[in-house]
């Protein structure tokens, strides 16, 4: 994909499926603004390493303040903004009946409130453009998923967002989808194999039609093409990305 001269913003690009967005952005010729509360000199390194370009912002996605000044920041840097990925997310697990408020308020705010804050500044500045392409991350979970109510809530509600966003400025040029991930092979996931003899990894990839965990960059080729101009007909969607696991 083309996106040479776009200036990204991806959240929570330290690790995992955020850094492999952030990468496959870079490769494809954006210039990417990494946004997170943790270091990223991994991801900057391996996009630095690559020939491209990118800078860190420290941001907490759940901080109406930390988010308005980040942006405030990229637009003074940069003069626009073209490519918002709302990636940026953590969990909590824990039966519904044993959850506490403090793990449901922790996921929500930062994996769907930080969604509305982001993209409520990207629009800010995209809309008076009629340009823009906003791409969240949610969930195969967003259907339902033992253990994970704070988290299946957050990310169906990055879903009815999205849609809500999509519909809103479609007439402004600005087209925004939800991919939803399955089991991708990231930090987090790869400590089921540290589980059980790794039996919890072997339950999770018997469940995948094609019997394998997918990887970040097959999640980042989605956000690459959902970033370009070919896929400017294409709004409101949810993408699966999950090697046939998600129904």
């Amino acid at each position: 994909m083309d996106l040479q001269g776009k200036i990204a913003i991806v959240t929570g690009g330290s690790s995992g499926i955020g850094q492999g967005i952030a990468l496959k952005l870079s490769l494809s010729g954006a210039f990417v603004i990494v946004l997170d509360i943790a270091s990223c000199e991994s991801t900057l390194g391996l996009i630095r390493d690559a020939g491209g370009h990118s800078e860190f912002i420290e941001t907490d996605v759940s901080d109406p303040s930390m988010v308005e000044s980040a942006f405030r920041e990229v637009i003074q840097a940069h003069g626009r903004l073209d490519i918002l990925v709302n990636c940026a997310g953590i969990n909590h697990d824990a039966m519904l009946h044993k959850m506490t408020f403090d793990e449901w308020k922790k996921v929500i705010d930062v994996d769907l409130t930080g969604t509305f804050l982001c993209t409520r500044q990207a629009l800010l500045h995209m809309r008076p453009r009629n340009y823009g392409r906003i791409i969240n991350i949610s969930s195969g979970s967003w259907l339902g998923n033992i253990g994970q109510a704070n988290y299946a809530a957050a990310k169906a509600g990055v879903v009815g967002l999205t849609k809500t966003a999509a519909r809103e400025n479609a007439t402004h040029g600005i087209t925004c989808n939800v991919i939803c991930p399955g089991f991708i092979t990231t930090p987090m996931t790869l400590r089921l194999r540290e589980i059980k003899d790794g039996k919890p990894w072997e339950s999770m990839e018997s469940r995948i039609p094609m019997r394998h965990a997918g990887k970040p960059s097959d999640v980042a080729n989605m956000v690459a093409f959902l970033a370009s101009d070919e896929a400017s007909y294409i709004t409101s969607e949810v993408i699966n990305v999950g090697g046939g696991m998600i129904v």
